[in-house]
């Protein structure tokens, strides 16, 4: 995907044409947020398939391996696909990953909730098509979007055996501690300090979780949040590497590079060609 931000529905019709293509399992270099508004989906992700009828949300995190399958229900189908880059909601893009690492389908009650998610959706929708839209106006409708999901998502949660819920709280303390501190200069010790345990033990809860070191997550947070000043602010990138607690505008360079294939500049040069 190109785009930093896109909005799209599949309709009835849509379902023979997404049935009959070559659906293989895959991955892709962006978030998605499924909608189910009617009809039924089946999902594949964490090599386990599952259906689900609407209404239901799917997230689907960069790098995930899946497939989704439409069908209809009653002769119905409606979905809202909503597909961004991480870096346009920073902040609520990573601690989406906690919450949605082992539960990316939620089926939902039809209540008055899911209808305002409906009506955010078609605002954003709508937004986006302006001439030029304001991608500010959108970023706060997909937060507040997210923000209602989570408190459904929350009436819903399923018991969990001890050691996954210790795992799964345990990970969401470790990303809300990376939220205050990721600007920082510090490494895997500190953070396990701050959460009183081993670094071996917070690499093995992250690697269960994630399937990355906590290095690795340092350093896409990091990421993260360099593309997201280099798209909005003007800062150099010796600035924006000083603010994330790289000395050496080289070094934050060769760690950009080899995270995202492209240099601060080369980034910055597309993104802005893109929006424009």
């Amino acid at each position: 995907m190109e785009e930093t931000f896109n909005i799209f529905q599949l309709h009835t019709e849509d379902v023979a044409r997404i049935q009959a293509s070559e659906n293989e399992p895959h991955t892709h270099d962006y978030e998605e947020l499924l909608i189910g508004v009617e009809g039924q989906l089946e999902h594949f992700i964490d090599f386990e398939s599952t259906k689900v009828d609407a209404p239901y949300v799917s997230f689907i995190t960069k790098g995930k391996v899946h497939r989704v399958i439409p069908y209809t229900k009653d002769g119905k189908c409606n979905i809202w696909a909503i597909r961004f880059r991480s870096e346009f909601i920073p902040e609520t893009t990573f601690q989406l990953y906690a919450y949605y690492h082992n539960n990316a389908t939620i089926a939902l009650p039809t209540n008055r909730c899911f209808k305002r998610l409906e009506t955010i959706c078609q605002l954003m929708e709508d937004e986006s098509k302006e001439p030029s839209p304001d991608y500010s106006v959108i970023r706060h409708l997909l937060s507040a979007l997210f923000t209602m999901v989570d408190a459904e998502r929350k009436k819903k949660e399923q018991d969990q055996s001890q050691l996954v819920k210790t795992q799964s709280s345990t990970f969401k303390t470790f990303l809300l501690t990376l939220e205050a501190n990721f600007r920082r200069p510090e490494g895997v010790e500190f953070y396990a300090e701050k959460l009183f345990m081993s670094s071996r033990n917070l690499n093995i809860i992250c690697q269960n979780i994630m399937q990355q070191s906590v290095s690795e997550l340092i350093e896409t947070r990091k990421l993260i949040e360099a593309k997201n000043l280099l798209l909005t602010t003007d800062k150099t990138i010796a600035e924006i590497g000083f603010e994330l607690g790289y000395n050496e505008k080289s070094y934050f360079t060769s760690v950009f590079k080899r995270k995202a294939g492209q240099t601060p500049s080369e980034f910055r040069k597309e993104m802005q060609k893109l929006i424009s």
